[in-house]
């Protein structure tokens, strides 16, 4: 799907977003590609004259986070996080392309991220300012890791009160996806800051200064990014720990719940063989006390009675219930 789009401020700095057609491109649009055919990528490129290997580039499902350029294109790939349902997660390439007229982002679903940007709530926003547009990706990323965090935090509690006192393997389950989710997360957002690692050093060496034109809010914004980037990695690092020891403990305290329902399972059933062994005894087919006795069954009655309430006293002491 391709849409081409043009936001600036109005004289009241708020946000206008006008979408433009193929007959009427203007400086300044904003390429918004998601999960494109081969005819929109061509017609992208005939418009931007980008390379076909730059727009192509994000709709593999395995790009890391890299940045590539040649003389009027930048090419930035990072991986944003998605969520597959309520307790997998996932991450996914995203490509923002910067050329002197254009600036193009490629993806292979439709995502949170760029759909903020369709909201206008986002103040100072305007797509002549690419660099700043840039920029703005990169911290919605990663506030959204941040998000995220947050919620698997709200799920881990909502499932460490329901492990207490399972006994199935249900809850590991879902745990082990949130970790295995934290490991997409982990892996993505150390790919991402190495990419804004290398956006400081590009800017220092002026080798692309026509593309990235950074002013001071520009450097202003590109500081809390990789603060808000690292603030997640530490996040995710540490909630990884969290995960990791709470998957091993509660694997002990699964086994352990389970093998108190056998204690007591087994001490039921010597409590019940008892009164069945003794009466077992009485109905041979030999003589036996009280065998011709009125009152013998109340006596063996009282007998089988007597030992299972000892059995149960001694078992009771050695914490068997």
């Amino acid at each position: 799907m391709l849409n081409i789009y043009r936001i600036h401020k109005t004289e009241t700095n708020a946000s206008a977003l006008y979408e433009l057609s193929l007959e009427n491109i203007e400086n300044d649009s904003w390429f918004k590609l998601v999960k494109p055919t081969s005819e929109e990528l061509t017609t992208v490129s005939e418009i931007t004259k980008v390379p076909m290997d730059f727009l192509t580039a994000a709709l593999d499902e395995n790009e890391h986070s890299r940045i590539d350029f040649e003389d009027d294109y930048l090419l930035v790939i990072i991986n944003i996080p998605l969520i597959i349902d309520k307790n997998r997660f996932d991450t996914m390439p995203l490509g923002i392309i910067i050329t002197r007229e254009h600036c193009i982002t490629i993806s292979l679903k439709e995502n949170k991220i760029m759909d903020s940007f369709m909201q206008l709530n986002i103040k100072n926003f305007s797509t002549s300012r690419k660099t700043h547009f840039l920029f703005l990706v990169l911290l919605k990323t990663a506030e959204h890791y941040l998000r995220y965090m947050r919620y698997i935090n709200h799920l881990t509690d909502d499932l460490e009160l329901s492990l207490r006192k399972s006994m199935e393997n249900k809850g590991l389950f879902q745990l082990f996806e949130l970790e295995r989710s934290l490991v997409y997360f982990i892996t993505a957002l150390k790919d991402n800051n190495a990419v804004m690692e290398k956006i400081l050093r590009l800017r220092k060496s002026k080798i692309i200064e026509h593309l990235l034109i950074i002013n001071e809010e520009d450097e202003e914004l590109l500081e809390d990014v990789i603060i808000e980037n690292k603030q997640a990695i530490e996040m995710v690092e540490m909630h990884s720990n969290i995960l990791g020891g709470m998957m091993d403990a509660f694997a002990s305290i699964i086994s352990n719940n389970l093998n108190i329902v056998m204690k007591f399972l087994t001490s039921v059933t010597i409590l019940l063989a008892i009164p069945t062994m003794i009466s077992s005894f009485w109905g041979m087919n030999v003589d036996v006390p009280f065998g011709g006795h009125s009152g013998g069954f109340i006596f063996v009655g009282i007998f089988a009675s007597i030992i299972t309430a000892l059995a149960f006293v001694l078992l009771w002491k050695r914490k068997m219930f």
